[in-house]
C-alpha cells in the first residue's frame, strides 16, 4: 500500500504532464527513469533509516511514524492547496531526471522512516520501484485522455495514505 501511495504521486503528476502530449516512446523513457529513481531513492533513506535505528532504538519508531504523518499532510496539504505544476521537458535528459527526482523525493523519506523498522530491503524497494513505474504510466497514458481534475485527487489520496500509516506507527 505504501508503494501504490507513493506511486500517487508519479501517477498525478503524469497525468499533468501527459495532459500536454507524451509519445509512447517518452512514456517509457519518462517511467523507466521512475521506477529506478523509486529503488534509488528508498534504498538511500533505508539504509540511512537502519543506522538511525541503531542509534536511538525506540525513539526512531516514533520519529519515522512521525516522518510519514507529516509527509503524508503536506502532499494532502499540497494537493488540496491547488500548487501550480512545474512546467517540464519530458524530452530532454534533464527534463526527464528532474522530474523523476521530484515524484520520488518523497520515496527517499518514507525509506528513512522504513529503514528504521526491520523489512526486506530488496522486496521493498523493488515493489516501490515497480509501482512508480507502473503508477508513472497509467498517469502518463491517462493524462493523454483526460482533463486534469483526476491528478489533484490522486496526490491528495497518495498523502492521505502515507498520513495513516504514519499515524498507525504512532499508535
Amino acid at each position: 500500500m505504501m508503494a501504490l501511495a507513493l506511486g500517487m504521486d508519479a501517477f498525478s503528476m503524469g497525468i499533468g504532464m501527459g495532459l500536454r502530449g507524451i509519445r509512447l516512446l517518452n512514456i517509457a523513457k519518462v517511467s523507466f527513469v521512475i521506477g529506478l529513481f523509486h529503488i534509488l531513492m528508498p534504498l538511500m533513506g533505508m539504509f540511512m533509516g537502519n543506522y538511525v535505528s541503531t542509534l536511538l532504538g525506540n525513539v526512531a519508531t516514533t520519529a519515522g511514524g512521525a516522518l510519514l504523518v507529516v509527509l503524508g499532510a503536506h502532499m494532502l496539504y499540497s494537493a488540496l492547496r491547488g500548487s501550480s505544476s512545474v512546467v517540464l521537458d519530458q524530452k530532454s535528459f534533464w527534463g526527464i531526471l528532474l522530474f523523476a527526482l521530484m515524484v520520488s523525493i518523497d520515496s527517499f523519506s518514507v525509506g528513512l522512516s522504513l529503514g528504521m523498522f526491520s523489512s526486506d530491503i530488496a522486496l521493498t524497494v523493488l515493489i516501490f520501484g515497480f509501482f512508480g513505474g507502473l503508477m508513472s504510466v497509467l498517469g502518463l497514458l491517462l493524462g493523454r485522455r483526460v482533463g486534469a481534475w483526476v491528478g489533484e485527487y490522486g496526490e491528495a489520496l497518495g498523502g492521505l495514505i502515507l498520513l495513516l500509516f504514519g499515524i498507525r506507527f504512532l499508535m
